[in-house]
């Protein structure tokens, strides 16, 4: 696409692309006396924030580090010294927002995800807006930048890509941000699906049969154990364990422990009924996981060592997933800019002056339970104070 370039465009100080959490919280701490537009190519702003979190938003959680990410620790930790959890509820609070603890781990808004909405809008009022633009292109020519959209072209001096990634297709997600990074030879990771759904291959097929059961569980996978509900479907698994799963599984085995508050020897031991009964487990799941492991339904106190050596897999019941239920199903993308292409303190392109990258579209991805909006809020608010006038 090629544009003529009107000498009297208004030169912008700052433009954002998109009105997701980290562009609109990068908009709320970046100085007053900017003149800054922000493009959004929804007909509202912070549409994927309204949906998450079933309506009301899982904020942050309760323990937030760089071990909770997929992602470069220094620019975490730098990030989370910037505005951590505590400095992200004290801004809500302090603006009237009220939070509500869930399982004594993640905050989610009390009554809707609207009223953080709400309040990112209502602190970003002094920022142009403009709704449905959609970004095709940005550009730069000597020391400024051009957008062009569907409606126009933009000019400014700097420009903030918050675009997010594809996951939620539904609300118009797309890779828009690798493209634009892409265009300035700025290295990226495709997006792929993560915090999703893991499929199974056929000699699981029986965790299909049992969709709609659900138990605690810790899954190790790589170096990491997500200790968590998994829900069986007729995909295969899911739930808050498994989608944390999938952002460290690449490919190869995982493994289950189907009682990580017990010991099987110590669940048997005395018990006078069946196996099936005694396990703490759903009496379905009980009986698929014996077969599972070639274990028969017997009395406790018939069990040998052979068959208490089969019942240890309980503890470790190793296979490997064929795949995931794809970014239909996704809460966030993983991939994305990479941080060794960006100042950590700044986010800033460390080869493109004036081109800053935050939130999703950069290769950082946390657990399930809030992780990827403090990220997208500490990262907004990083780039924000970076900017010095």
């Amino acid at each position: 696409m090629i544009v003529s370039y009107n000498v009297y465009m208004k030169v912008n100080d700052v433009i954002i692309l998109g009105a997701g959490a980290s562009g609109l919280m990068c908009g709320v701490f970046l100085p007053k006396n900017l003149d800054i537009v922000m493009l959004e190519h929804n007909e509202k702003i912070a549409k994927k924030v309204k949906i998450s979190g079933g309506g009301k938003c899982n904020i942050t959680n309760v323990s937030v580090s760089a071990n909770n990410y997929d992602g470069d620790e220094l620019a975490l930790e730098y990030a989370f010294e910037v505005f951590s959890k505590e400095e992200l509820l004290k801004f809500l609070e302090q603006n009237g927002v009220e939070v509500t603890l869930r399982k004594g781990r993640y905050y989610f808004c009390k009554e809707s995800s609207q009223e953080v909405i709400d309040l990112l809008h209502v602190k970003t009022k002094h920022i142009k807006k403009y709704l449905q633009h959609q970004i095709n292109q940005v550009t730069k020519k000597e020391k400024l930048f051009y957008i062009e959209t569907n409606k126009g072209v933009f000019c400014a001096k700097k420009v903030i890509v918050a675009t997010g990634g594809k996951s939620f297709s539904s609300v118009g997600a797309s890779d828009i941000g690798l493209k634009i990074a892409k265009d300035f030879g700025v290295k990226t990771k495709e997006f792929t699906p993560a915090l999703v759904g893991l499929t199974v291959q056929k000699e699981q097929f029986f965790f299909k049969e049992l969709s709609g059961l659900s138990t605690y569980v810790h899954i190790s996978v790589a170096d990491k154990i997500l200790k968590e509900d998994m829900l069986f479907t007729h995909k295969g698994l899911s739930g808050p364990a498994v989608l944390s799963a999938s952002l460290y599984w690449k490919k190869g085995e995982i493994s289950i422990d189907f009682l990580p508050n017990h010991t099987i020897e110590q669940l048997v031991k005395n018990s006078k009924k069946l196996l099936s009964s005694t396990l703490p487990l759903p009496k379905r799941l009980s009986k698929a996981l014996l077969e599972a492991v070639g274990v028969e339904d017997i009395f406790c106190s018939k069990i040998d060592e052979k068959t208490m050596k089969k019942l240890q897999k309980l503890h470790c019941y190793t296979f490997a997933p064929a795949g995931n239920f794809g970014f239909s199903k996704a809460e966030v993308s993983k991939g994305g800019v990479l941080m060794s292409e960006l100042n950590p303190y700044t986010l800033e392109s460390l080869d493109i002056s004036g081109l800053y990258f935050i939130g999703e579209v950069v290769d950082v991805t946390g657990e399930l339970g809030g992780y990827n909006f403090q990220w997208a809020f500490s990262s907004g608010v990083v780039c924000a104070k970076s900017f010095v006038v």
